[in-house]
């Protein structure tokens, strides 16, 4: 036990007095910086490696890239990712992997096909680069199209009867397509992507460029946004990305175009949303200009409620 004493003498201590306010002069505290986001690039057909940073859009983007290698914008025709090869399933789109290495495909070889529309269809599922080229991204077999040789996946479609699509959206062109009037020959002038064989000694096994099959996109994305700031976000979930998928099937279908971007837009937007009526009327004021047809739109609810219980 302590001693009467020592008890009254810790009882008459005197009070810690509080510390003092800081000084006016320092400077207060600075707010946590973001780290930054640095990307490696280069051009699909070969080149040095480049970093960029600092964009927050497909054009922003394209515009780093362009003053990496001291081109124009407007050479570049689409961006792939992981892999310089001309595969449209590593195609860049609206987000990126903060570990994913970006190969710029830029413009190659113009060339012009003369087609006769024998079928309602011609085969072709068209995509855009976000910034003012469309272009090919699948070509259906047996279709009209995948019977002249000439037409690649990757070219893209810089006119149609001379007339020039370039700034067009890709719904826009699929739909000049769809209208062009049977047994009545058109012409197509399209730009193939630069190749690779151009510069095949810097595809060799000695090369500095990142091995293919090394995919690490790790666990977040930065997210670009045609309208607004890019954003780091979280992997999209599993039923996230099964009903983008669907809702991108249905946009091949029903439109002719692949845009997994816009249908994640749609996954998101059906989030808010608690009845397909209310999903068509949030449609129409985030994406009115596609103006999508309702039997469309009741198609695209359902894919997604098939998506969610697919994935509990």
């Amino acid at each position: 036990m302590e001693s009467e004493a020592a008890g009254e003498a810790r009882g008459a201590e005197t009070p810690r007095a509080p510390a003092p306010p800081p000084s006016p002069s320092e400077p207060p505290a600075a707010p946590r910086a973001r780290p930054r986001l640095v990307f490696r690039t280069q051009l699909a057909h070969g080149s040095p490696t480049g970093k960029i940073e600092g964009f927050t859009n497909v054009r922003e983007l394209y515009a780093k890239i362009a003053e990496a290698f001291g081109i124009a914008p407007t050479e570049i025709l689409f961006c792939t990712l992981n892999s310089h090869k001309v595969d449209m399933q590593k195609l860049l789109g609206g987000q990126i992997g903060l570990e994913d290495f970006i190969f710029a495909h830029v413009r190659g070889e113009t060339k012009e096909v003369e087609v006769t529309k024998t079928e309602d269809a011609l085969g072709l599922t068209i995509t855009d680069n976000g910034a003012g080229y469309a272009f090919i991204k699948r070509i259906k077999e047996g279709s009209i199209i995948n019977r002249i040789e000439a037409v690649c996946v990757g070219d893209s479609i810089e006119a149609i009867n001379d007339h020039s699509i370039v700034g067009c959206r890709h719904y826009e062109v699929a739909k000049m397509l769809r209208e062009l009037p049977k047994s009545q020959p058109f012409t197509l002038r399209l730009v193939q992507p630069k190749r690779a064989f151009d510069m095949i000694g810097q595809r060799s096994r000695s090369s500095k460029c990142p091995v293919e099959a090394k995919v690490t996109s790790g666990r977040e994305t930065l997210r670009l946004r045609a309208g607004g700031a890019a954003t780091v976000e979280d992997v999209p979930s599993e039923f996230e990305e099964e009903a983008s998928r669907r809702v991108d099937d249905l946009l091949e279908s029903y439109m002719g175009i692949r845009d997994p971007e816009l249908a994640s837009t749609m996954v998101e937007t059906s989030k808010e949303t608690g009845s397909v009526q209310e999903f068509a009327r949030c449609l129409d004021s985030v994406l009115g200009e596609f103006a999508f047809p309702d039997e469309f739109v009741v198609e695209v609810w359902a894919a997604i409620g098939e998506a969610r219980e697919a994935c509990g």
